[in-house]
């Protein structure tokens, strides 16, 4: 095995140069970024600060999880309290004022019927969770062969093992080959719908292909059906008007459970509160993180619905046995849940599912003012978020976002490239100016790609 190069340069207030090899960073070329390190030490509300002091535009809200605004002073006092009185409690057999008190605030905001809250600690982690559930769910309904799990092509659902089966952006999938067994229905993005603005008109049909997986191995085989409202970290993929609704007649005909994966979605992102409330369609299980915390402190949740809950409590044998043997040494971390109720308290207060729905429209028109730009092929959004799909270099179909992204941090921009996708998510907070200001960076940064 060839010995690793190790490399310094980038060094600390409080150190001497370290090895930037010995952090390896997750979902990233880490070769290349080791050349050129891009370090972020600082954040202020709709902006980071590099390492040399530039303030740069985060157009994506972190990863999708920072929309009320970086550096909230309520958030790092209500942390700070609680870090302070408790600093942790066991979440086995224990609990504290905390953890029920989020979870009562959280079933106030989902959809009725959505009534019990499981904490865990991340997006994936909730994912993971759900499936258990869901396929845990059948065997106490006394249907154990319903263990067949369903996803999309490219959906995200995290990085575990089941949310990476479950999930459709192949380049997650292909490194490890087969984790769980899952089919995985049609994606919803078709040519005769680029360039639409929100909700796509043609292609709600393409629900159906879940009956085509009943017909294949029975509904009585089919435990689950997990779907995220857009498809985010693929491109910020819109299901066309009506597609959602389909999808749950489907399964409610058959008897299978429908999974929305909220964790980009959630906490005002579509305009709403969730994606459930933009669309109209309440999933049996709902998955929250990123932004339940605003991005401070690493929180997941699973909110089940009612007849759920009600199963795993109505199984035989003694009160105090576990019902549902699952969970995490964090679930409801006590500074998780202080710093959870803290952004929520600021979500309320201003208001800001309104504010994101009133800001999409003018968003939504800079957009897609892009569009004539240069290798730009579509463009897609829905409420705060969107995504410019790239025409690609061949043979090299991630080269020009890689270089757009690159030349657009250096302008004081962030955004994310993903595959051959430009994403933007910005903050629920921002100004109409600074929307102004970063498609301006973005129009001539593309412009000036080969």
């Amino acid at each position: 095995m060839p010995e690793t190069q190790h490399t310094t340069g980038y060094s600390s207030k409080s150190a001497a140069p370290v090895d930037l090899n010995a952090y390896w960073l997750p979902f990233s070329g880490n070769r290349q970024f080791k050349q050129k390190p891009r370090i972020i030490v600082a954040a202020e509300s709709c902006h980071y600060i590099d390492a040399v002091g530039r303030r740069v535009f985060d157009a994506m809200s972190g990863l999708w999880c920072c929309g009320f605004g970086h550096n909230r002073p309520e958030i790092a006092a209500a942390v700070q309290r609680q870090l302070l009185t408790l600093d942790y409690a066991p979440a086995f057999q224990f609990a504290h004022p905390q953890a029920f008190e989020l979870a009562s605030r959280l079933t106030g905001m989902t959809p009725t019927g959505l009534d019990h809250v499981f904490f865990t600690n991340s997006g994936s982690e909730t994912v993971e969770t759900a499936l258990k559930m869901a396929k845990a769910y059948w065997r106490l309904k006394g249907q154990p062969q319903k263990q067949r799990l369903i996803g999309r092509a490219k959906g995200y659902h995290g990085a575990n093992f089941g949310g990476t089966s479950v999930g459709g952006i192949e380049p997650n999938r292909a490194p490890y080959g087969e984790l769980t067994a899952a089919d995985h229905l049609p994606h919803t993005l078709l040519t005769e719908n680029a360039f639409s603005r929100g909700l796509p008109e043609r292609g709600a049909e393409l629900a159906d292909a879940l009956e085509t997986l009943v017909a294949q191995h029975g509904a009585e085989h089919i435990a689950a059906v997990i779907v995220e409202p857009f498809s985010g970290s693929a491109g910020v993929i819109v299901p066309p008007r009506g597609y959602l609704a389909r999808l749950r007649t489907i399964c409610d005909a058959h008897d299978i459970l429908l999974i929305f994966d909220e964790v980009i979605t959630g906490f005002g992102r579509t305009g709403h509160v969730f994606g459930a409330n933009a669309f109209g369609v309440t999933p049996d299980i709902l998955c929250i993180a990123k932004a339940l915390t605003n991005g401070t402190v690493p929180m997941g949740a699973v909110v089940a619905a009612t007849p759920i809950y009600d199963t795993f409590m109505g199984v035989d044998g003694p009160e105090y046995m576990v019902e549902f043997p699952h969970g995490y040494t964090y679930s409801g971390h006590p500074v998780a849940c202080a710093a959870a109720l803290a952004a929520l308290d600021i979500f309320e207060r201003e208001g800001l599912a309104a504010r994101a729905a009133a800001l999409a429209p003018y968003f939504e028109n800079a957009l897609h003012g892009l569009r004539g730009t240069k290798h730009i092929t579509d463009i897609r959004n829905y409420g705060l978020a969107g995504a410019l799909q790239i025409d690609c270099i061949p043979g090299e179909p991630v080269r020009r976002p890689f270089e757009i992204a690159l030349k657009c941090w250096e302008k004081g921009l962030y955004v994310r490239w993903a595959g051959d996708t430009v994403q933007l998510g910005p903050p629920l907070i921002s100004e109409k100016h600074q929307l102004d200001d970063a498609f301006s960076i973005l129009s001539e940064v593309i412009a000036s790609v080969a």
